[in-house]
């Protein structure tokens, strides 16, 4: 079977600020007087990992080790400071609550915002509008700023917009979790529905059931090193015993 995704040796990198800085100003004036010192951050090391096309693939680690960095490098949102990152296919990234949406904005607004940020024509959400209200039940509060709903609502939205159609790799980051056990239900369904489509999927959780009832293979993550990869029970069983 062919790959969705190559992920070969790659390091990212981060230059951090040691000094407290009150203000933009304050940092600009320590920047030209090259008083500021930055000490590096290594959020991955020698990452290489490659995903088949179809697969469900799910990424476990604690805070901090480097899941989210891995997930906005293979989605394009981050570029490696070292290694390389190949993808085959359209991509719909769920790695920020609400990113491509205007909090200001009425929910039925944000759904052709977000629509275009995706790269969805105005016919298409016309078309697919209802069935995006449907999934995420928010029927009476689509004329609500999007300001004035709970992370769970917009969680519900984001997800229905980004699954309207199939991509062939989805990546969703920790946004189940702040929906209630129905929808989060819901969206295991519609995951699955795609994964039968022939999807590729990309997972990061923080529940370990989750990983454990949809993924087929594993990556561990800590401090940014690869710990463990291989299929769901043993990287899974390793990981709980810790």
């Amino acid at each position: 079977m062919a790959n969705a995704v190559e992920v070969k040796n790659v390091t990212m990198e981060f230059n951090m600020s040691k000094e407290k800085v009150d203000s933009i100003k304050e940092y600009f004036i320590k920047l030209v007087k090259r008083e500021l010192h930055f000490e590096q951050f290594l959020a991955l090391k020698d990452v290489s990992v490659t995903i088949e096309q179809g697969d469900v693939f799910g990424i476990v680690g604690l805070n901090g080790s480097g899941k989210s960095t891995l997930l906005k490098v293979i989605s394009g949102i981050l570029k490696p400071t070292k290694g390389t990152v190949k993808t085959v296919g359209t991509i719909s990234p769920m790695i920020e609550l609400g990113a491509g949406f205007d909090m200001d904005l009425t929910a039925r607004e944000n759904i052709f915002l977000n629509g275009s940020v995706l790269g969805y024509s105005k016919q298409m959400m016309e078309e697919k509008f209802d069935e995006i209200l449907e999934f995420s039940e928010l029927q009476p509060f689509v004329d609500v700023a999007v300001k004035n709903y709970s992370s769970g609502m917009v969680a519900r939205l984001a997800f229905a917009i980004a699954t309207i159609t199939k991509p062939d790799i989805l990546i969703v980051d920790e946004i189940l979790a702040v929906g209630d056990f129905l929808f989060q239900q819901k969206c295991e369904k519609r995951i699955r529905e795609m994964m039968d489509r022939g999807t590729t999927v990309i997972i990061v959780s923080h529940t370990i059931e989750q990983i454990e009832r949809l993924c087929k293979h594993v990556l561990w993550l800590e401090h940014g090193n690869m710990k463990m990869l291989g299929d769901t029970k043993t990287v899974c069983d390793a990981y709980k015993a810790i």
